[in-house]
């Protein structure tokens, strides 16, 4: 569970709720058909915008925004480690009988490939395929949520001046123009709010998240070239260590170390 990303959207909801509620009413930024205008416009416009299964799509991506894999890429390298200590032993086939314990596709397959003995030039080639294919899908998810960003205050803006074309055909009445102002600002409120608080937020958090997984199958790759080359497990270590930042290659030699799983 990703807290930052929760932590942000109910802090962010609760500071403006509670800034309106000491100045006043919250009731008075209740405002249905103003929700209806914003929300409704900009789904609309989304479903223009993109085919159906790219939008239903979306929801199978959202779910990165609210999970996090911290640790993914340092028992990526452990892995990696113990296999390249079998392959050394044992030669490349015995890989073979731990591959059921491989949880990654992504890695089983190269693996798969390595094991085969396909030629590395095509094992690079169709690994990074893949790869390429996940950046466009995870573009699409990006795109969809920057889109809903850009479109929501738009709308917003829509439903004001919908609420002061109305105000101005009833200029002969001159109280109910501050309450007819007010109810056409709501709508610029709302598109304002769920563009900048939740869509183009999430976008961001997606293209944070797309560039993670890019780098961990990176790593993948080069560290089924190094297996099948027959790298020294340490030299393989040194290697995709280079993929995770400073403080999370301390980790690893923290955590993953052969004298500590020793003294465990």
């Amino acid at each position: 569970m990703d807290l930052a990303t929760i932590l942000g959207i109910i802090s962010g909801l609760g500071l403006v709720l509670f800034s309106i509620m000491s100045k006043g009413s919250i009731g008075i930024f209740i405002d249905i058909p103003s929700f209806m205008i914003v929300a409704g416009g900009t789904g609309a416009a989304i479903f223009v915008n993109f085919n159906m299964d790219e939008v239903f799509g979306v929801f199978s991506v959202l779910k990165k925004v609210f999970t996090t894999e911290e640790k993914s890429g340092l028992e990526t390298v452990d892995v990696f480690r113990d296999l390249a200590k079998k392959a050394r032993r044992e030669g490349i086939l015995a890989v073979d009988k731990s591959l059921s314990k491989v949880e990654d596709d992504f890695m089983r397959k190269g693996l798969e490939m390595a094991i085969d003995g396909t030629e590395p030039e095509t094992i690079r080639e169709t690994m990074q395929m893949e790869l390429e294919y996940t950046m466009e899908r995870h573009k699409k998810g990006q795109k969809i949520f920057m889109s809903l960003g850009e479109f929501s205050p738009a709308f917003g803006m829509i439903g004001t001046l919908i609420g002061l074309i109305m105000m101005l055909k009833n200029l002969d009445n001159p109280s109910s123009i501050g309450s007819g102002m007010a109810t056409a600002l709501i709508t610029t409120f709302y598109g304002a709010l769920m563009g900048n608080l939740i869509f183009l937020p999430i976008a961001g958090k997606l293209q944070i998240r797309s560039s993670e997984e890019i780098i961990l199958k990176e790593m993948i790759i080069e560290g089924v070239l190094s297996i099948q080359n027959g790298e020294h497990p340490r030299n393989l270590t040194k290697k995709l260590l280079n993929f995770l930042p400073p403080e999370r290659r301390e980790e690893f030699y923290e955590n993953y170390s052969d004298n500590r799983r020793r003294q465990e």
